[in-house]
């Protein structure tokens, strides 16, 4: 009888020792906002404030607060991953999971990150590395990673991708509504969704191209009958006031634009100046919907 105890207590030593990540201790965000390069390069802070602070800046009805109450904790995760698109995010293998996963081989870290999930004063990290960065999984997405039930459950999740996607979804309607329809079926069902393109750039050869591709991947929103919010970042309003404007983006010692592809901070408060009604009313219409009575 002792032998078979021994034995027993041998081999569960031997076994892993599988621990949720709720178990580990870790606490989910209640807004994520997911994004590329544009968040650390200079919207980062902003989305942070925007939504650590929506009441102030989406002043609600009687009845917005009381929906508003079940984001009442304001933990808010804003998370860009460089070089990063909407089919990053639902791919299972390959290169763009890959700009995901792979740690960057000059720098080492891949993602700029802010709020709730980063007690660190550097912003930048390394998808996979840290119990609030594990998306990576053999044969999953980083969606289906993230959002498993015992890790990622927000109460309302904000995307913002173009420049990425913009050869792809310009190029083939198709691949648009490819993106979106794997979006729709590895979010988790219910939650409150934004997507929003991001903004403009320096450049009109550029911008135009995005253009194009925000046109195809709003049509591929509304064909695929997805859940989500849809917001333009591309508007006659925000092309006029990046396209050209030097004071917007990243220049050089001669003062040229050395960066025609990121605004700065500036240009995203600017930004989201003038994407704020659009926003507040996406929040607004994804919470109501989610509600029970919705």
């Amino acid at each position: 009888m002792l032998l078979k105890i021994l034995r027993a207590a041998a081999l569960s030593l031997c076994l892993p020792t599988l621990v949720s990540a709720q178990d580990a201790g870790f606490d989910s965000p209640s807004i994520v906002i997911l994004g590329d390069s544009q968040i650390p390069f200079g919207s980062g802070p902003v989305f942070l404030e925007f939504f650590e602070n929506i009441k102030s800046h989406c002043p609600p009805t009687p009845e917005q607060a009381q929906n508003l109450e079940v984001l009442a904790d304001m933990k808010v995760a804003v998370i860009g991953v460089r070089s990063t698109s909407l089919h990053s995010w639902t791919a299972r293998m390959g290169r763009a999971k890959g700009a995901i996963c792979d740690v960057d081989p000059k720098w080492k870290v891949n993602a700029g990150t802010y709020g709730f999930i980063n007690t660190t004063g550097n912003k930048y990290k390394q998808i996979g590395q840290g119990d609030a960065y594990q998306f990576c999984k053999m044969d999953q997405s980083a969606f289906e990673t993230m959002f498993r039930p015992d890790y990622y459950n927000p109460k309302l999740i904000l995307l913002s991708f173009l420049g990425n996607s913009a050869q792809r979804w310009a190029g083939d309607y198709e691949k648009a509504r490819e993106d979106v329809e794997k979006m729709n079926a590895q979010l988790p069902a219910g939650t409150p969704c934004i997507f929003m393109t991001t903004a403009p750039s320096y450049s009109k050869k550029i911008t135009d191209l995005r253009i194009k591709a925000q046109a195809n991947v709003k049509r591929a929103f509304e064909e695929t009958g997805s859940s989500c919010s849809f917001i333009e970042g591309a508007t006659p309003e925000t092309v006029a006031a990046n396209q050209g404007n030097k004071h917007y983006f990243r220049v050089n010692s001669a003062g040229k634009v050395k960066d025609p592809y990121h605004p700065n901070t500036k240009a995203a408060k600017e930004f989201f100046m003038i994407e704020m009604d659009d926003i507040c009313t996406a929040v607004y219409d994804q919470i109501s919907a989610a509600m029970p009575d919705g």
